[in-house]
């Protein structure tokens, strides 16, 4: 029971961010505060009353459209509350489910292992967060603002790189980390693994550059595999690497088969897809099972 209430918990306080990032992403592309004036219909710019802000809900009563004017809301709004909301309650059911798992209390020492699982659902959260706005910001503007990678990356290099220091400080934790010089060689490590993955989309950049002597490649998607190495280090920013080029052939492919959407050779040629949405759904699937993936490819490779 208390699982199930945690997870609901976690779910309905996801919602609430989710809606709150639903107005981050409504103004921030247009330089707007998102604090004042008070949420309103786009359309005819009435204020809205409380019960129409109601995560999810108020969207579903008014089947997305206002009250007044009946404009069209948009699907952005319950979609980014249920992937949010979705995320952070799966966070949740797996940190629960090894906090109440009685086998952990046979070994002496649970704190440890809590605190342990307790940080990486934290973590997690605050990046599903991070990814779920710029997934949608890119999809919608072609747009992956400094504002979030960039502290974004220094978040998640200082969350991850920076754990083993805070475990020194826990008696327990001496045989696993015993030297400073191995928590310097993981704060390397996860600098490395930084400059590698943000070089690797730079490196893409240049050979397009040279081959087609234009742009290919924004600097905003270097910067969000960046950030994506910072929370998941180089194996699984490279693994949401290879799921984003994944979805994103496969989502040319479909539109390829579309007539209205090629018409024109030279305006198919021409047409932009938002890499680094497709990063992000792919750093989404790498920080949830990219573990089991990662262990299925090398024990299918044999190494």
């Amino acid at each position: 029971m208390i699982r199930i209430l945690g997870t609901v918990f976690a779910g309905l306080l996801g919602l609430a961010f989710g809606s709150f990032l639903n107005v981050c992403l409504s103004r921030w592309p247009a330089g707007k505060s998102i604090v004042r004036p008070r949420s309103h219909c786009r359309s005819c710019n009435r204020t809205l009353a409380w019960w129409e802000n109601v995560p999810l809900v108020s969207w579903l009563a008014l089947r997305g459209r206002c009250r007044t004017c009946r404009a069209w809301i948009g699907w952005r709004y319950p979609l980014v509350e249920l992937a949010v909301g979705g995320l952070w309650a799966v966070q949740a059911w797996r940190f629960l489910s090894l906090a109440l798992d009685p086998e952990l209390y046979t070994h002496h020492l649970p704190l440890r292992d809590i605190y342990e699982a307790l940080g990486v659902m934290v973590g997690n959260m605050i990046l599903y967060w991070l990814l779920v706005a710029l997934a949608y910001l890119d999809a919608e503007n072609l747009w992956l603002p400094n504002s979030i990678t960039l502290p974004g990356t220094a978040l998640g290099f200082a969350w991850i790189s920076l754990a083993p220091a805070l475990q020194k400080l826990d008696p327990s934790y001496y045989p696993k980390i015993t030297t400073a010089f191995q928590i310097e060689t993981i704060v390397i490590g996860e600098l490395i693994g930084i400059l590698a993955a943000a070089g690797l989309i730079l490196l893409i950049r240049w050979l397009y550059w040279l081959i087609r002597r234009r742009e290919g490649i924004g600097l905003g998607d270097a910067k969000l595999m960046a950030m994506l190495a910072a929370w998941l280090g180089l194996p699984g920013a490279l693994l949401a690497f290879g799921l984003g080029v994944l979805l994103g052939a496969l989502v040319a492919l479909v539109l390829l088969a579309i007539p209205a959407a090629r018409t024109g050779a030279s305006g198919w040629a021409l047409k932009k897809l938002p890499l680094g949405t497709f990063l992000c759904v792919g750093g989404i699937v790498s920080s949830l099972w990219g573990e089991h993936i990662i262990a299925a490819y090398r024990n299918w490779a044999g190494f």
